[in-house]
């Protein structure tokens, strides 16, 4: 393959982000687009929106996003809809209205597992779908059980990385490997260690930066 060589993307995403979820149907986009798409890699990293979230605690989103903000229950729903309907673009059927806002912490645990299982794409897309368009309590043991199983990871091993704290460590190296590289929120986008891109970008900005990092220098990679 001349002039290009293997590539590795890097996608820092929390499963309660709809930007993320946004963000990686453009980038699938882009990635069908691209010439050398057999040559990538796509990880999954954890990055928690909100560390501080305690765990057990289970809030409407519209009520926590308006605690958090300032702002009317009303007014955070009107907020919403554009995000619902950018979502729609992208084949996205949004539910905030069921969505109930959790600690994330052991959902990326379980993404963790899935990575070593080499499910970590499906994984991380079957809990934002879980989360974002289904109303699941992706805090809950058993709803994390039966999606990982439907992913494709044993039902025994999650339940004993559930019940420890089994890849703890993992999430938050994650978290603090983004922050050393600029991130500040997500979802935060690195190609092949050298080309850095954060939000939802438009399919076109995805594909530029494919081909750019694609046949740049292989020294560029760590």
């Amino acid at each position: 393959m001349s002039g290009q060589r293997q590539l590795r993307i890097e996608v820092w995403s929390d499963v309660v982000c709809p930007w993320c979820y946004i963000g990686k149907r453009r980038l699938d986009k882009a990635l069908g687009r691209f010439e050398h798409d057999g040559d990538v890699e796509v990880v999954w990293r954890s990055f928690q929106l909100d560390p501080t979230h305690r765990s057990g605690l289970r809030e409407p989103v519209y009520d926590a996003m308006a605690r958090k903000t300032g702002v009317s229950r009303a007014q955070v729903r009107s907020m919403s809809r554009q995000v619902v309907e950018l979502a729609a673009e992208e084949g996205l059927a949004f539910d905030f209205d069921r969505a109930i806002s959790v600690s994330t912490f052991d959902a990326h645990r379980l993404n963790q597992l899935a990575r070593v299982h080499g499910l970590g794409a499906e994984m991380h897309e079957r809990l934002m779908r879980a989360y974002l368009m289904e109303g699941e309590l992706v805090d809950d043991v058993e709803t994390l059980v039966r999606l990982g199983t439907e992913t494709g990871v044993p039902a025994d091993e999650v339940r004993r990385v559930l019940a420890g704290d089994a890849y703890a460590a993992d999430v938050q190296e994650d978290s603090r490997e983004a922050q050393a590289l600029g991130a500040t929120g997500v979802p935060f986008f690195v190609l092949n260690r050298a080309y850095g891109l954060s939000g939802a970008q438009p399919v076109d900005a995805f594909l530029s930066a494919l081909r750019t990092a694609g046949a740049a220098p292989s020294s560029a990679a760590r």
